[in-house]
């Protein structure tokens, strides 16, 4: 894995190191790109702090206006965003106020936003699934969603409602273990379109 900062005001041996160490550990992982306005590196407590930051590994991009981490070693690290948090996947997309996020490996494996709600919305062939909660749970290993807390959840058509929904983003099935409401919207059919005139029913022109 390799990445490269633009910006941030680390000390230039401090990224030296990183940048070696993670290309020594996988050449054959997408690149990771951190890029921030400013950035403070708390070298006591080893916590890194981003300003208006935007972090990109291939389709997968993440922006917010802050993120905490405990480290650059995207091996094992943990990221806490806040403020216009915006999550890209490769497909799908999440939106929040604030979110966890957890890379293992050089990728991300889970991720926790919160919002006034969170959203989540995930691309199909000819659909758009999409939903909001006061929480989102995103395990990308298992492909499933929880939506927690005032959960709604669209298919495009129907719509169900619950305090707590699971959804596989591979099978598409939804779960839940609590009351929910399910709301199916009838196929629109098209209008049955005006028959034309027979010929013979022209009106004649006097002679």
């Amino acid at each position: 894995m390799a990445f490269s900062i633009r910006r941030p005001l680390i000390a230039a041996a401090l990224l030296g190191a990183a940048v070696c160490a993670a290309m020594a550990q996988d050449r054959d992982r997408l690149p990771i790109t951190v890029e921030a306005r400013s950035s403070d590196f708390d070298y006591k407590n080893s916590v890194l702090v981003f300003n208006d930051v935007t972090i990109v590994q291939g389709p997968t991009r993440i922006t917010a206006e802050k993120a905490q981490a405990s480290g650059l070693d995207f091996e094992d690290s943990r990221w806490e965003f806040s403020g216009a948090v915006r999550m890209t996947l490769t497909d799908g997309a999440l939106a929040s106020d604030t979110a966890r996020v957890r890379f293992t490996k050089g990728e991300i494996q889970s991720a926790t936003v919160t919002g006034a709600p969170a959203t989540f919305v995930q691309r199909r062939q000819a659909e758009l699934a999409q939903g909001h909660a006061n929480r989102i749970d995103y395990d990308l290993d298992s492909g499933t969603v929880e939506l927690a807390g005032d959960a709604w959840l669209s298919d495009g058509r129907n719509e169900i409602t619950g305090a707590t929904l699971v959804y596989s983003t591979g099978s598409q099935r939804v779960i839940s273990k609590t009351q929910v409401v399910i709301t199916i919207k009838p196929h629109e059919q098209a209008p049955a379109p005006t028959p034309a005139p027979p010929p013979d029913s022209a009106p004649k022109t006097p002679e």
